[in-house]
């Protein structure tokens, strides 16, 4: 059994399932934001850790990510509980990412990820898209003008499918950052994000 916190009313008629990036836990600033924005409109939102970050919470050592198996087990152990008909699954970078390999097989009701990783740092010749180019589930990327694991002009040259909509944040970094001279602020950019989050919720 996963640790879930939940926000929002139980009896929402979608739910929102959220996993956490590889460095940090469900708990940050950004995924608090992201839920309780999402909750304050009417969703159930979930969040979750992987195993690893579980561990680090008791051990307090800072692990390395899980296995691919276990990170994409943990997921449909996730989709399992809240149940898949009424579910958006997503979450930040590699929380987002790896519930995007699952979203097709799971059939949930749609994806959105929060700040997609493209590639990994440094290595924009290692894509990651190849499950993207054929995704059926419905999908949001919020992205990052400048994302330096996918930005607005890389992404324009990949294909993946027609069913991923991208909606860019400007000038903002893997957390959606713009840096001060661009003239937006990030809470600006979070709100943004959350707005067309929201907006995507109600198309399903």
């Amino acid at each position: 059994m996963t640790n879930i916190i939940f926000d929002g009313p139980q009896n929402a008629s979608l739910s929102v399932a959220l996993a956490h990036g590889a460095g940090a836990p469900m708990d940050t600033p950004f995924m608090a934001f992201f839920a309780e924005g999402l909750a304050g409109r009417g969703l159930r939102v979930a969040r979750f850790e992987f195993p690893y970050m579980v561990e680090r919470r008791t051990s307090g050592k800072k692990r390395p990510p899980n296995t691919a198996k276990v990170l994409l087990e943990t997921w449909h152990q996730i989709i399992g509980e809240l149940g898949a008909e009424n579910l958006v699954i997503g979450g930040k970078s590699m929380g987002g990412r790896i519930a995007s390999m699952v979203a097709d097989e799971a059939q949930v009701k749609g994806l959105v990820c929060l700040g997609y990783p493209f590639h990994p740092p440094g290595k924009p010749d290692k894509l990651r898209i190849d499950h993207l180019q054929g995704m059926k589930t419905p999908a949001l990327f919020l992205q990052g003008d400048r994302d330096s694991l996918g930005n607005k002009d890389d992404v324009a040259g990949y294909t993946i499918s027609r069913n991923i909509r991208l909606h860019w944040l400007p000038d903002g970094d893997h957390g959606f950052k713009p840096r001060k001279k661009s003239g937006h602020t990030e809470q600006q950019n979070w709100d943004d994000a959350l707005d067309a989050f929201i907006g995507f919720t109600e198309s399903l």
